[in-house]
């Protein structure tokens, strides 16, 4: 059975590059009818926070990735916090010291800042010298009654080439030398990421380690340990990375970047799942809108592009307006709305946030443009600007507003049917049309000088506030 795995560090919020990863193991798993393993990295004790690990596990879920096993549903293969795998890690490394494939390294940092600069002034790739690998007994206990804390290095084989076929790269070659023996557990014992990821995929029976393209130098030193303890070695494949749309790689620069910020923006989740599959992977057709479960049918970790894959924030909010407008139900729609709607101050009861949404949903695409388009709906007393006051100041758009309330000062009800009958009357009597007609009244509605028909806005909003904010026109241009 196919078992692949995510593996964030608990150090901040979900980067849109590591979401695209989880999403890419996900999609694998499910469309091979394999199991996706969620494993928190959390090795890292100064950057490590419990609250980070809660807000990955929430915006995995809100995107639609769900995993077999992990912290939170447990597994055969657990712990699924590396933190809490410490022993084990500590079992293993004594294997590779018992075996000759690991030493104690008692350089100092100094040492090792040296000959890193050596190297670099000889033009030689900066790697460990090996200074330490073959101490004497006398030696390290010499080392020891110094007080001296050593790291635990692994002993690279010389001259070998580390040999191994990506699923989307291909045939692949690396030599060791690039990289010298490498530490594999620090001075104060924690173990480093080369070595507890390979302890953790075997024990974990990973078949498949797909994962960003920044991993591929880490891949020959993990072949080398998984040879060593005569651990099985999965099949790799290493994505692309993502770019901004200055091709340069994606950061806070561009935006936001981040799974939690485009949810915060408004943005849906299927739209998100929808547009980060197809950042390095196509279907065979030209579709751009699909379901997860057209997606899932889909995908072949082997399709995944070679080349880097651009994110396009305008091409995201189109399709996430597509979503909004036409792929999710109006009730589910509006209960993700309401946050925003009470957010932005505008409060009302759930069915008439569901009629705002009805009449605005065509002409927003993030849950934030609900701010500006919904405010006629919700504003009675706003400002008049300029432009507008200049407008409403024409005796011939002033007699506009002015015949339109008296048509309707003694109604009890106008629809929007109703609306269109009453403008042509007026269209009719005063021989105005169009932008002339209808503007006027707008801006007496509104204060704006676009948006939402009126005939939906008067639907809506119902006729003592039409009334209220005719009449306020009307006296402050009186």
């Amino acid at each position: 059975m196919v078992r692949v795995r995510f593996a964030p560090s608990p150090t901040g919020y979900l980067h849109i590059g590591n979401a695209r990863t989880a999403l890419f193991n996900y999609l694998f798993a499910r469309h091979t009818g394999g199991k996706l393993i969620l494993r928190i990295e959390d090795t890292d004790r100064e950057r490590s926070k419990k609250e980070y690990e809660e807000m990955l596990i929430e915006d995995l879920r809100w995107l639609g990735i769900e995993w077999d096993e992990g912290p939170d549903v447990g597994g055969d293969y657990g712990p699924y916090r590396q933190s809490e795998r410490l022993d084990i890690y500590n079992q293993y490394a004594e294997r590779l010291l018992e075996s000759g494939h690991a030493y104690y390294c008692y350089c100092s940092p100094e040492e090792l800042e040296e000959e890193r600069k050596k190297a670099l002034s000889e033009g030689r790739p900066p790697r460990y010298s090996g200074k330490c690998r073959n101490l004497t007994p006398e030696e390290r206990e010499d080392y020891e009654k110094k007080g001296i804390k050593p790291v635990l290095r692994f002993k690279v084989p010389d001259g070998r080439f580390v040999i191994f076929d990506d699923l989307i790269r291909g045939h692949i070659e690396i030599n060791v030398d690039e990289f010298g023996d490498f530490v594999i557990v620090r001075q104060d014992g924690m173990p480093t990421y080369n070595f507890v990821v390979v302890v953790d995929d075997a024990l974990m029976k990973i078949t498949h380690v797909i994962r960003g393209e920044d991993h591929l130098s880490n891949t020959p030193k993990q072949i080398l340990i998984y040879e060593a303890l005569n651990f099985d070695i999965p099949q790799f494949a290493h994505l692309p990375i993502i770019l901004g749309e200055d091709r340069s790689k994606l950061s806070k620069r561009h935006g936001a970047v981040s799974v939690r910020a485009f949810k915060d923006e408004g943005y849906m989740p299927e739209a998100l799942f929808n547009y980060l599959s197809l950042l390095g992977w196509h279907p065979s057709d030209d579709r751009e809108i699909l379901s997860k479960e057209e997606i899932i049918e889909e995908f072949d970790i082997k399709d995944a592009h070679k080349s880097p894959a651009v994110f396009d924030r305008t091409k995201l909010r189109w399709m996430n307006g597509v979503y909004i407008r036409e792929k999710i139900d109006i009730n589910e729609l509006t209960r993700r709305a309401v946050p925003f709607f009470e957010g932005f101050g505008y409060k009302a009861d759930f069915e008439y946030y569901k009629r705002v949404m009805e009449a605005i949903r065509d002409s927003i695409e993030t849950l934030m443009d609900i701010k500006d388009r919904a405010r006629p709906f919700f504003i009675d007393e706003f400002e008049f600007d300029e432009r507008a006051k200049e407008e409403l100041s024409d005796e011939t758009a002033y007699t506009v507003v002015q015949r339109f309330y008296e048509k309707i000062k003694d109604r009890d009800s106008l629809t929007g049917q109703e609306f269109k009958s009453i403008m042509k009357e007026i269209q009719k009597e005063l021989k105005v049309r169009g932008r002339q007609l209808f503007h006027p009244v707008r801006i007496a509605l509104t204060g704006e000088h676009s948006g939402v028909g009126l005939d939906i806005l008067v639907d809506v909003i119902g006729i003592e506030r039409v009334k209220k904010r005719l009449q306020r026109a009307l006296e402050y241009f009186g």
